[in-house]
């Protein structure tokens, strides 16, 4: 039985999918400004006069476009129409949905913009002049959906003509895909490339194209055989021919399609359903490797060739089957690699570096939001899982540098990168979350800290502390059994946690004094000395305790509790800062920037002190983000609009800040738009005294904090880091119950700088 992994893709009623398409703003794509055209002058910059000055520096050096305008980050879908999806010729204009989907996926999985283009030409001559002509526009040229023979006319023509790249997707995409999912294959059955035989059922655009992919993989291309409706393609053979089937011609005599696959090791369909029958896969040699791409029906269902052949490796197009040959897989990183480098082609070299470096990726650990893509579904590398899955945000930060690595070291790239540096940029581009936590990150590896875990079985810590231990941002430390911790990592196939330290409060010499401890520290807070026994046998009392005596330098708890039973030991044993209290503060990244909201975890109604502690706090805690603290203390008045209630208890919280920390730069009481508008300020509020937008939001009550900084992560788009717990004595953080690995890094981390000492927030 097939595994679905991606059940809402399996009854796409074609009223939804017409709904879809025309609901409200037609389409799927818009063009949005990326500078701002909000007054006269703005509009004079970016049209006339203001808009001369880079058209005259262009008409200079023309590869100036590439800095004055988007064409660098640019690609052109361009299709005639005359080989949609599986529907054929069709037509240019029916294709246009197809073409802006495309443009969708550029821009969701590696941040590429799009024109798409349909052209209403099937001459080749005709079509090339058209695309030619279109060069100063873009970045490079991505051609779909154009039918055999014409497409390798076109793309060979293009590519020598244009300087900037040009990729037929249809075919190299699927041959870059199928390359990594056979050099995976064949690594998982233990066969040898240069040994095996391979045959194509199809012999289009497609099945050249990975037929030439494999060769230049290592398969010999004697190993190859191409067989189409007329059976096998063989030297001189008189139907159908043309010089790209007769690179891979073999032998001389007709042959059926199933004599040819009685015996292969690899049988790859790029055809029809139905094409490959079961007596067919019953035929093939030990561990055959099956890859059945048609859409939306392959070739012969993984069902059936599991049904002869329990040995196979079976690969579809189909995302409710293992192994997906999906091309978003390809074109978006390839792409992306290939702009940033200015490259003036797509090479072999760079086809073959795609095709590695996601073989590669598919051989590690599988981050857990991969398999909450995929509604829970565990993935790891074998006989299911041959390549990456497309929701893998990984895919970009390997396909990208390693196509950009090939383009520089093949001669064909304008700009040398750094590939190190090159990585970080594409993750900045994918998420402002790792430029904001890329600075923790570095202070933490300036001084190992060791960090407790009390959930120390839950196997999103152990992902999490794996990862920790490997960059080096902290030294964790788990609570719990042993040998049921190391239980859920092999279950998890995380190899690293044996090497860590490993407490199980119950087995520990600490057990005793820490009993004696907790009842001291409590019995004037009404708890016995049974109920002390037991309470210490709790992992979160337990770590707390650890903590105040110094055995570890910060703690991280809360997967599997509520913010209140979570927090509640560490307020018993660690307790707050002299005259501070706890609050909760969450670091919202932005595309434009980041901001501190607090507190929005704790206190449910603070006075002015509390507001003013808090205040000074998040300030403190801005610091550690490298960030020049601006407060706004928010209400829903401005500057005395209204003289009592919630805004006087905010404007004297201000008086507070100002008195303590006179180097502070704070305003209110005032609504949020001031606070963050320069405009709205500027205009209205002239007297302000924010040098620029706030960047530290305190609001007044844990009801707004909370729903606030909600609002801006569902709806606003907002990145968040957190809740970041602020106050206490020593360095202890608290998750949200459910929280992803990520979410522990991220607290792990900055957990750890404060246990350097820098920082008191």
């Amino acid at each position: 039985m097939a595994t679905t992994f991606d059940s809402q893709t399996r009854h796409i009623r074609r009223e939804d999918a017409l709904d879809y398409h025309s609901g409200g703003r037609k389409g799927k794509i818009e063009v949005v400004p990326t500078k701002p055209v909000a007054t006269a002058r703005d509009l004079a910059l970016a049209y006339s006069p203001g808009v001369a000055e880079p058209c005259l520096e262009i008409a200079k050096d023309a590869d100036l476009s590439f800095k004055y305008t988007a064409r660098g980050n640019l690609i052109g879908v361009i299709s005639n129409g005359t080989a949609v999806l599986g529907l054929g010729d069709i037509g240019a204009a029916a294709g246009k949905p197809v073409m802006e989907g495309k443009g969708v996926l550029f821009k969701k999985f590696a941040d590429i913009d799009v024109f798409d283009l349909e052209v209403a030409e099937k001459d080749p001559d005709a079509f090339c002049r058209v695309v030619r002509a279109l060069e100063p526009t873009f970045g490079g040229i991505n051609l779909e959906d154009v039918k055999s023979p014409e497409c390798f006319i076109i793309e060979r023509r293009l590519r020598a003509e244009m300087n900037i790249p040009v990729f037929h997707d249809d075919q190299h995409g699927t041959a870059i895909i199928t390359g990594a999912a056979l050099l995976n294959a064949l690594e998982v059955v233990g066969k040898r490339i240069d040994a095996v035989r391979v045959v194509f059922v199809g012999a289009g655009a497609a099945a050249v194209a990975c037929a030439e992919q494999y060769v230049r993989l290592g398969v010999p291309r004697a190993n190859i055989s191409l067989c189409d409706k007329f059976g096998l393609v063989y030297k001189d053979r008189p139907e159908d021919m043309d010089e790209w089937k007769g690179a891979f011609a073999q032998g001389h005599e007709a042959q059926t399609l199933a004599q040819v696959v009685e015996g292969a090791d690899v049988l790859v369909g790029l055809s029809v359903a139905g094409a490959i029958s079961r007596a067919m896969v019953k035929s093939m040699a030990l561990d055959p490797i099956v890859f059945a791409l048609a859409n939306p029906t392959p070739e012969i269902l993984p069902d059936e060739v599991k049904a002869e052949r329990p040995d196979a490796i079976v690969a579809t197009g189909r995302s409710d089957f293992p192994n997906q040959v999906n091309n978003v897989l390809g074109f978006p990183g390839i792409f992306r690699g290939a702009l940033d480098v200015r490259a003036k082609a797509i090479n072999e070299d760079m086809k073959l570096a795609a095709s590695r470096a996601l073989a590669q990726l598919a051989r590690q650990d599988v981050p857990e939001s991969v398999s909450a893509a995929y509604g829970g579904h565990a993935f790891s590398f074998g006989r299911d899982y041959l390549i990456p899955k497309p929701f893998d945000p990984r895919v970009l930060l390997w396909v990208a540098p390693a196509v950009a690595k090939a383009a520089i070291e093949s001669g064909v790239a304008r700009i040398a990168l750094d590939i190190g540096d090159y990585t970080d940029q594409l993750r900045k581009r994918q998420g402002r979350t790792y430029e904001v936590m890329g600075v923790v990150n570095a202070r933490a590896r300036q001084k190992l800290t060791r960090i407790c875990f009390p959930e120390g079985n839950h196997t999103r810590i152990l992902r999490a502390v794996q990862s920790l231990a490997d960059e080096r941002i902290c030294r964790p430390v788990l609570l719990g059994n042993r040998d049921e911790i190391l239980a859920r990592a092999a279950d998890a196939r995380l190899h690293g946690i044996e090497d860590l330290e490993i407490i199980d409060p119950l087995k520990s010499p600490d057990y005793n004094d820490y009993c004696q401890l907790f009842y001291e520290l409590r019995q004037r807070s009404g708890v016995s000395w049974a109920e002390a026994v037991y309470r210490v046998r709790q992992r979160n009392v337990f770590a707390a305790l650890m903590l105040r005596e110094g055995v570890v330098d910060g703690l991280v708890t809360g997967m599997t509790r509520t913010y209140p039973e979570a927090i509640r030991p560490s307020l018993e044993v660690i307790k707050t800062q002299p005259g501070r209290r706890a609050s909760g503060t969450y670091i919202l990244a932005f595309k434009e920037g980041v901001k501190l909201l607090a507190d929005c975890t704790v206190n449910a109604d603070p006075n002015a002190e509390e507001l003013a502690d808090i205040a000074i706090s998040t300030a403190e805690l801005a610091r550690a983000f490298e960030l020049t603290p601006r407060i706004a203390m928010l209400s829903y008045s401005n500057f005395g609009t209204d003289g009592g209630g919630s805004p006087a208890k905010v404007r004297k919280a201000v008086e507070l800040v100002r008195q303590k920390r006179p180097d502070l730069e704070i305003e209110g009481e005032m609504q949020v738009d001031p606070a963050v508008v320069q405009s709205v300020r500027e205009q209205d509020f002239p007297f302000a005294r924010l040098t620029a937008d706030a960047n530290v939001l305190v609001f007044p009550d844990l009801n707004s904090g909370n729903i606030g900084y909600k609002l801006l992560w569902r709806l606003g788009g907002a990145e968040v880091i957190g809740p970041v717990l602020m106050g206490m004595n020593k360095p202890v953080n608290v998750l949200q119950q459910g929280s992803s690995v990520q979410d522990v890094i991220n607290l792990a981390a900055m957990t750890a700088v404060r246990a350097q000492g820098a920082l008191t927030y």
